[in-house]
């Protein structure tokens, strides 16, 4: 049997990480695509204290099709975590925002998932998850925003 390429290895290493990660349910509590957009709900209302996002700069972020980033913001604004919010100006743009009242409940997710995290630093070390973020950033900014 021959050995495997390095390519193959890394699709591999990378097959076997979703896998743990889908199956641990890291997003326990809300689905995976709710959890990713209100995490970037979260970031914004706490650097801001507004939160204002556009769908178009979800779609953006999130790589999501703008399909499901619809249905996904839907979704939350059932579950009164997000808002839809008027734009000034173009009317054409549409902005969501978390609902700061009802944050304990996402909270409550990210927590967990930040457990989890924590888990899993206890596992391979401070050293080796500082190089899975560097690299992990680093595939990102390479092969999905090439410049």
């Amino acid at each position: 049997m021959q050995d495997k390429t390095k390519p193959e290895e890394l699709l591999e290493a990378w097959i076997k990480l979703s896998a743990i990660i889908k199956n641990t349910r890291v997003t326990k509590g809300l689905q995976y695509n709710e959890a990713t957009i209100m995490r970037l709900l979260y970031n914004r209302y706490r650097e801001d204290k507004a939160g204002l996002i556009s769908l178009k700069e979800i779609t953006l972020k999130t790589r999501m099709l703008k399909s499901l980033v619809n249905r996904t913001v839907n979704s939350l604004e059932k579950k009164g975590l997000l808002e839809r919010c008027e734009s000034i100006g173009d009317r054409r743009v549409v902005y969501v925002r978390c609902v700061p009242e009802n944050l304990k409940e996402y909270l409550s997710v990210h927590n967990q998932s930040l457990t989890l995290a924590q888990k899993i630093i206890n596992i391979i070390g401070d050293e080796d998850a500082e190089a899975f973020v560097r690299l992990t950033e680093k595939i990102e900014n390479a092969v999905i925003r090439p410049k």
